[in-house]
């Protein structure tokens, strides 16, 4: 399989919004869709006046939509769309795939669209999926063993080379996605750390403003404990995986230069 890096919204303070398109032998697979094209055309709309897009810089040509096509393909070719979780800068693009199954973790699907909490209304956004999309909801039951990460399941309709891991924390539900290319395995684990530093297995440093940002970690003892995790992951098998996140330029950068 083939991945392509797209960073599908600039941030404030130089952060990106990291997906993945994934080439599969079939079919086309976004993870996560960052701002799409309502995002740029409609901001009021579709993102409201949440917090989470202060000093966002909306443009069309980042939109998922628009890279694809960049690429030389059809976005309809579009298929799956993997959430790490229902945030609106990770499903802000939902609308322009509504051909697409979308798959989401359960804990987070009934975070996001039954009764969330005042905090979690401030980061969900219904107006993104209103159009009805082909919601398949994953539970953590059945799942398989994964580098010692034991919430696993493969997902329907996709080979068996894309694996969920569920990362709870960050938000009820939140999910990685572990893809095998052939030539190793990557994980996109999402927000599940913002920077780097802090799954770097030696010398793990987080820095105090992103400690700050962090307080809003719904479920934070879960959210500490997968970084310890993760650090481990990385210790113990990181010369035949790589690890991810959504935020990071420095990893983004790095992913793209590979």
């Amino acid at each position: 399989m083939r991945i392509h890096h797209l960073n599908c919204g600039t941030m404030a303070f130089g952060l990106v919004d990291h997906c993945l398109l994934v080439e599969t032998r079939t079919e086309l697979v976004l993870v996560d869709t960052g701002f799409g094209l309502g995002c740029v055309r409609d901001r009021g709309k579709m993102l409201g006046p949440s917090r989470f897009t202060l000093g966002v810089k909306l443009r069309e040509s980042e939109t998922a939509f628009r890279q694809i096509q960049k690429l030389g393909y059809d976005p309809r070719d579009v298929r799956h769309i993997l959430l790490t979780h229902l945030d609106l800068d990770h499903s802000g693009g939902l609308t322009d795939f509504p051909e697409a199954t979308v798959h989401v973790h359960g804990p987070e699907f009934r975070a996001a669209t039954a009764t969330p909490t005042l905090s979690e209304r401030l980061r969900y956004r219904a107006q993104q999926w209103e159009h009805g999309p082909k919601w398949m909801v994953n539970e953590v039951e059945g799942g398989q063993d994964w580098f010692g990460f034991t919430t696993v399941r493969d997902l329907p309709g996709l080979p068996p080379e894309i694996l969920a891991v569920p990362l709870a924390g960050h938000t009820r539900g939140h999910t990685g996605y572990a893809i095998d290319s052939g030539r190793g395995w990557l994980l996109h684990a999402g927000d599940a750390f913002l920077v780097d530093s802090t799954i770097d297995p030696e010398q793990p440093n987080t820095p105090f403003a992103v400690r700050v940002y962090e307080q809003g970690a719904i479920v934070r003892d879960a959210y500490r404990e997968n970084q310890r995790r993760l650090r481990e992951l990385r210790r113990l098998q990181g010369h035949q995986l790589s690890i991810i996140n959504s935020h990071d330029p420095a990893l983004f950068a790095r992913s793209i230069g590979r």
